[in-house]
């Protein structure tokens, strides 16, 4: 399985959550899963989160969007960035 783990610095949790949310249906078309979703204890406006990938190509093309960047914008999203993972278990 595939996972994307993501890190946002936002200016205001609260808006970024509220603009993420409501783009679950566009993740969803990408192949997206959410799995869980942090803050940090130290700096609260430091968001972690988790998706299960059904492609990684069809997530590339939902991320590369224009649409992406301007969601982004609208969150407040002030920097970030994000890896695909493998799980290493059994190695």
């Amino acid at each position: 399985m595939i996972y994307m783990l993501c890190r946002n610095r936002v200016a205001d949790f609260a808006k970024w959550k509220r603009v993420f949310d409501s783009h679950a249906p566009a993740h969803r078309a990408a192949g997206l899963h959410l799995l869980q979703l942090w803050r940090s204890l130290a700096e609260p406006n430091n968001v972690f989160f988790v998706f299960e990938v059904g492609s990684v190509e069809k997530a590339r093309a939902f991320l590369s969007a224009p649409d992406a960047a301007e969601a982004g914008k609208a969150a407040g999203v002030v920097d970030g960035d994000l890896q695909f993972l493998e799980s290493a278990e059994g190695y």
